[in-house]
């Protein structure tokens, strides 16, 4: 039974501005004398205090400078004040609160790309009305960024968008520092809408919103009409499988780095309707949006102060990274990009249409980043298989792999354990040594993505693992193909539940294990080849949805030597009841033949090549 579509949820374009204003607001006390910088409470980030203030500014600036424009310039006076005021002292150099300069590699460099893209859209309202020797110093401070190094990332286009705005003011700027960013993006262009952030296979939220939104906002400010159009059609083909990111509760896959950003994940959608390149009815955009800002609005995002925290819901300090400071959640503000459409739009006032999660059973293969989507409509829930990225290729060879990209599964309503106490079962396929030491699943191999199919493979010393997974409503049956001394033992780990007291656990020792919330929500292992028992670990403190996990696992005690076959399914529902159990043969030591849970047949080749998959309709 699908879940009823509420008819109009109340994500109109006043709860967005109220919204806005509410955070502008919870900020404004935590401003230096002059406006310069925002310090915000917390640990300071790795770039220090003033760095962190100007973050603060600069990202705030972002939010105000939509809701300013959004209004053409009819906002509180005191808004327009309290941002002009910060801009002309934060580049004064005999101001106390001065921003530091921009040098290579700095955070500043981050800042500047936000406040040059604020300035673009306010101009009529701020940049203009400062006097010349104001705007000489704005100028100067911006400049800093000609001839800056910056990472081989998504940073190559705050370069581009900040130089494109001195263009457009008469300032210094360098055409081929320009051009050179705008290439350098190319040559991540992965096809079918996607962009690796950098080299390799890097895909995660910077795709949507960093590499489509900058250069798409960097050609509204050139008025480059034939990138404009490029970037429009990159767009469209992303936006038709991103929108299917989000569950029907709002909650976006959580998956990548920076996910303390929270609601900037809906920043692609609106991108799409200020271009014209959606794909997307307007009234669906503004449903799905607005859902993703109510699910964290609603969840704690905000604390008892309307600030933004470093966590997910509340604050959880294993999300942040190294250059995660008080105010980088602000980042969220480019989720209100909407604003700059105009009241009468068809995105505002178009009937709201929901969401395909919320009427039918979504599976959606992307072959560019080897993932494979399934959302189901009885209760809106959304998992992201991962079969192809794993952001190793960028990270030193002696670190520990990120498990915001190495696991086999992501979802909109759990998430990896993490932190020092975490025990990293959660969905990944471990062969243990008799010494203890588990494999690591790092230099992800893509081997298949199609329909409701994919697969990879890691190598890990003399230990291989090839995993291919085929989804069926709630469920994914896993193949493994492991190759190991024997001894070993094999251990396959399924989603970890986290609540904020402990979730009901059973292990019932017959080859299933399973964790279930107050609410419902079921995560399950079951074993149907090859593993001999099922089991739960549990962790305190290890994961952003709940101080209390459990993460159930299928366990083959002890692996006969060279290459042999196991088979599980890994289930996470709404609900709790039944876990299916369904029948599985092996033909040839090669081919495994499984009886879906919806009733289909799907015989999956395990051999020397690479996986495939047939699947025979129900009779």
């Amino acid at each position: 039974m699908s879940l009823p579509a509420e008819p109009v949820t109340g994500h109109t374009r006043a709860y967005w501005e109220s919204t806005a204003d509410h955070l502008l607001a919870s900020v404004a006390p935590y401003a230096t004398d002059g406006f310069a910088q925002y310090r915000l409470p917390g640990k300071a980030s790795r770039s220090g205090p003033v760095s962190d203030g100007l973050e603060g500014y600069a990202r705030t600036f972002m939010l105000a400078a939509f809701r300013i424009a959004g209004a053409r310039g009819e906002v509180p006076p005191a808004l327009l004040e309290r941002y002009a005021q910060g801009l002309v002292n934060g580049t004064d150099p005999a101001h106390p609160y001065a921003w530091p300069a921009l040098t290579d590699m700095s955070q500043q460099l981050v800042e500047a790309a936000s406040i040059a893209l604020a300035l673009h859209e306010t101009r009529p309202w701020l940049f203009d009305r400062l006097s010349p020797q104001q705007q000489e110093r704005v100028v100067d401070w911006l400049a800093g960024f000609l001839g800056r190094r910056t990472p081989d990332n998504n940073w190559v286009m705050f370069r581009v968008v900040t130089e494109q705005f001195l263009a457009g003011v008469g300032g210094p700027y360098e055409p081929g520092e320009i051009e050179g960013g705008l290439e350098r993006v190319e040559e991540w262009y992965a096809g079918d809408g996607w962009y690796s952030d950098g080299k390799g296979k890097n895909f995660d939220y910077y795709c949507g919103w960093a590499l489509h939104v900058y250069p798409s906002l960097w050609a509204r400010m050139a008025g480059d009409a034939a990138r404009q159009e490029l970037y429009a059609a990159r767009l469209h083909r992303f936006l038709e499988q991103y929108q299917h990111f989000f569950a029907a509760d709002g909650g976006p896959v959580h998956q990548g780095r920076s996910l303390t950003y929270r609601f900037a994940t809906v920043a692609p959608l609106w991108l799409g309707a200020l271009t014209g390149a959606s794909p997307l009815p307007p009234g669906r955009t503004r449903r799905v949006a607005g859902r993703v800002l109510r699910h964290f609005t609603e969840r704690g995002a905000l604390d008892e102060r309307g600030l933004l925290t470093l966590g997910w819901y509340d604050a959880f300090a294993p999300i942040a990274q190294s250059y995660s400071g008080p105010a980088s959640p602000y980042w969220a503000s480019k989720a209100f990009l909407g604003l700059l459409l105009p009241p009468e739009h068809p995105v505002w006032t178009a009937p709201e249409e929901p969401a395909p999660v919320e009427v039918a059973d979504q599976a959606v293969t992307m072959t560019a980043p080897g993932w494979l989507l399934h959302g189901t409509s009885a209760d809106g829930v959304v998992r992201l298989l991962n079969h192809g990225s794993d952001r190793d290729r960028v990270q030193r060879p002696d670190a520990a792999p990120d498990p915001f990209y190495a696991k086999l599964a992501y979802t909109s309503h759990t998430g990896p354990e993490v932190g020092e106490r975490a025990l990293g079962v959660d969905n990944h396929l471990a062969v243990v040594a008799p010494d203890g030491r588990a494999t690591v699943r790092r230099f992800i191999e893509p081997l298949a993505a199609s329909d409701r199919f994919a697969a990879s493979a890691y190598q890990d010393g003399e230990v291989r693992v090839v995993t291919a997974s085929v989804v069926d409503g709630a469920a994914e049956i896993r193949i493994h193909r492991v190759t190991a001394p024997a001894g070993h033992q094999v251990r396959d780990g399924g989603h970890a539940l986290a609540a904020p007291l402990p979730p009901a656990v059973r292990d019932d020792r017959q080859g299933l294990a399973l964790a279930v919330r107050p609410d419902g929500l079921t995560s399950a292992v079951r074993g149907l080849h090859g593993f001999t028992g099922a089991g739960l670990v549990t962790s305190v403190d290890a994961n952003a949805f709940g101080r209390h996990s459990a993460t159930p696992y299928a366990l083959a005690a002890a692996h006969p030597g060279g290459t042999a076959l196991y088979v599980s399914l890994v289930w996470l529902a709404g609900s709790e009841g039944e876990v299916p159990a369904p029948s599985v043969r092996v033909e040839d030591d090669t081919d495994v033949v499984v009886s879906l849970p919806g009733g289909d047949t799907v015989t999956v080749g395990m051999g020397d090549k690479a996986p495939t998959a047939h699947r025979a309709a129900r009779p």
